[in-house]
């Protein structure tokens, strides 16, 4: 879809459709009341009879609007004007975007972008509402022999902004926004392949057509290297798969050679059974998305790679299937991570930190600034915060309160759990150095606080994405979660975000 920005009057639109809100109880947004003086009260008129109420996600096409140069005009319901704020904002643009696409539109006009949003500036509705867009028309159908199309699919998109001397911000914010969204689709076309299509080995090659691409530079190190590098906590999940693992190393190089990078990575794991500690078959189906945290990480490349920030970026995805099999690992095996640390291995469900584990040892070769990795890692974690907030754990205070404020600019939230060294017992071993599970009590803080004996090289935070990762039910699919809040975060890191 093809998106631009403007400023103008909301009469003098030749489009397919104009799009301006309606508050509850019947008010025109401001826009709105341009538009109804130059139809002669036309809006205001059909608004006091009540077909439109401004109810948060309705919706009313009118069609030869007087007074107006565009095909139709759509309103859409706000809800509440002193209630109007971030998620009605998204739910607003969501919603107008659909309708226009489901309605024959080729083209659309949006002033909702104009109608102020609580704390937030204009640029940052530009962006929302062009990653929103790509959210509301994605669709994941590659595997249908017969695909739904969509008889005229909305083409293009012009966001309004009210004042002149914003377009330039606004422009900025747009590409900011496409970027964003692009990535979230990557991460989400990944995440949906099934898992016999997306295996480690697909995984590596995305990464390398990602790096094609973007000219990143791009190594995958095989079971032999791995091996060799002393990954045995890593391979040991692996054991009991056909599939090969693999650690896939992508590098963009976009700030000083002497800067830091920072360092992503993400937890790959294309099929989770449990292994041995298998899982029960309810719902199985949806641990391919066990390598959401692979995918939003390669997703988070793509838009920092196509944004050119001035930043240096380091990506790293352990990638396995969890199988089990005649040499899968069995509860109560030891084995000896890279750091050198042995971990008795108690429920080989648990496997999300044991790969991870060998990959935050890898990543201290790179000297990195801040390492963050992304991980569908506990159950736990959806049972403490449902499907709203990924779990943020950090060795740093700082790192903390940035993701945080990313999340929050971002619209993909997060929510700091602790990290106390105190939960530290519950991971004592008497035959190893630790266990890989904690028992049931906080099971996404023992976690967090396993991988923490593998961070302590440099500041770290660990996003427990289990509950946001995707959707079950009628939306069944992957969010692309946290794409946007780490895309956020490298924005505001490279001084590109204001």
């Amino acid at each position: 879809m093809e998106f631009s920005i403007k400023s103008g009057s909301p009469e003098k639109q030749r489009s397919a459709c104009v799009v301006v809100g309606v508050f509850e109880p019947r008010k025109l947004t401001l826009t709105g009341e341009v538009l109804d003086n130059a139809a002669r009260n036309h809006l205001s008129d059909i608004i006091r009879r009540g077909d439109m109420e401004g109810k948060a996600g309705s919706t009313l096409l009118l069609h030869n609007v007087p007074g107006t140069l565009c095909d139709r005009v759509l309103l859409v319901g706000l809800g509440k004007e002193k209630e109007f704020g971030d998620k009605e904002f998204a739910d607003a643009i969501r919603v107008a975007v659909r309708t226009l696409n489901e309605t024959g539109s080729f083209d659309g006009t949006v002033f909702l972008t104009d109608t102020a949003v609580r704390r937030r500036s204009t640029a940052w509705r530009v962006r929302q509402a062009v990653i929103v867009a790509h959210e509301a028309v994605y669709r994941f159908d590659q595997f249908k022999s017969k695909k739904d199309k969509v008889r005229r699919p909305l083409r293009k998109l012009t966001f309004v902004v009210d004042r002149r001397n914003e377009l330039a911000a606004a422009e900025a914010a747009l590409i900011q926004g496409q970027a964003i969204g692009e990535g979230l689709n990557l991460a989400k076309d990944l995440a949906n392949l099934p898992a016999n299509v997306c295996t480690p080995s697909h995984l590596a090659e995305a990464a390398q057509k990602l790096a094609v691409e973007h000219k990143l530079d791009c190594q995958i190190i095989d079971r032999d290297e791995m091996n060799a590098l002393g990954m045995h906590s890593l391979l040991a999940v692996a054991s009991g798969s056909r599939q090969p693992a693999k650690l896939i190393v992508l590098q963009y190089k976009g700030g000083k050679g002497d800067d830091k990078p920072l360092a992503l990575i993400g937890k790959g794991i294309t099929f989770d059974t449990g292994g041995i500690s298998l899982k029960p078959a309810a719902e199985m189906d949806e641990m391919k998305y066990d390598m959401c945290g692979a995918a939003s990480v390669l997703g988070t490349m793509k838009a920092v790679a196509a944004l050119k920030l001035p930043l240096n970026l380091t990506v790293i995805v352990p990638a396995a299937e969890n199988m089990p099999g005649g040499g899968a690992t069995r509860p109560g095996d030891i084995v000896t991570s890279m750091s050198g640390q042995t971990i008795e291995i108690l429920n080989t469900d648990a496997e999300g930190r044991l790969i991870l584990c060998d990959a935050l040892t890898y990543a201290a070769r790179f000297d990195p600034d801040i390492v963050v990795d992304v991980a569908t890692l506990t159950g736990a974690c959806v049972i403490a915060l449902g499907h709203v907030a990924t779990g943020l754990f950090a060795n740093n205070d700082t790192l903390a309160r940035e993701l945080l404020h990313a999340g929050d600019e971002a619209h993909d939230r997060a929510w700091q759990m602790p990290l106390w060294s105190d939960y530290q017992e519950l991971l004592k071993s008497p035959f190893a150095d630790m266990s890989n599970v904690g028992g049931r009590s906080a099971g996404s803080v023992t976690a967090a606080c396993f991988l923490a004996r593998f961070a302590r090289k440099y500041v770290w935070a660990h996003l427990d994405i289990a509950g946001t990762a995707w959707k079950s039910g009628n939306e069944k699919g992957a969010t692309g979660r946290p794409v946007s809040l780490l895309v956020h975060y490298l924005l505001k890191r490279a001084g590109r975000l204001h």
